[in-house]
């Protein structure tokens, strides 16, 4: 469904930094898990981001798979590759936001959510600062 900002207004982009709040159930989860009831994606370089730091805490591989990825509790969510016309658009992001240090992963994300015209959910405060064509909801 589009809206009248001609943005989709079911599909949500998450950034790796949603990850473990909502699979811990802390703060925010909630948001994200409407995000997931409405429909989800993520960069794969994101979910790298999201496996690396379940795994660093002691989850293990398959387990961690099989708990966040599509079917799991959270509901829907769509891993979408980090292709070249991704790289490009991350690569792109690096000239509008060079004050505030974007990892790859996060000009991931806002690429994808730029790319797609979908809004993008994280829990970092400082991406509202951002002056980008792209809604950025903050989790909490």
């Amino acid at each position: 469904m589009t809206g009248r900002s001609g943005l989709n207004e079911r599909e949500t982009v998450l950034d790796a930094s949603v990850g473990l709040p909502f699979l811990h159930e802390e703060s925010g989860a909630d948001r994200v898990e409407r995000a997931l009831q409405t429909g989800a994606i993520i960069s794969a370089l994101n979910w790298a981001e999201v496996l690396t730091k379940l795994i660093a805490e002691g989850g293990d591989p398959r387990e961690v798979g099989a708990t966040a990825l599509p079917g799991g509790p959270g509901g829907p969510l769509r891993v979408v590759s980090f292709d070249e016309s991704q790289a490009r658009e991350a690569a792109r992001l690096t000239r509008h936001t060079p004050s505030h240090g974007l990892s790859l992963a996060e000009r991931a994300a806002l690429g994808l959510a730029l790319s797609r015209r979908l809004r993008v959910l994280t829990a970092d405060r400082a991406w509202k600062s951002l002056r980008l064509p792209v809604t950025i909801e903050v989790i909490r």
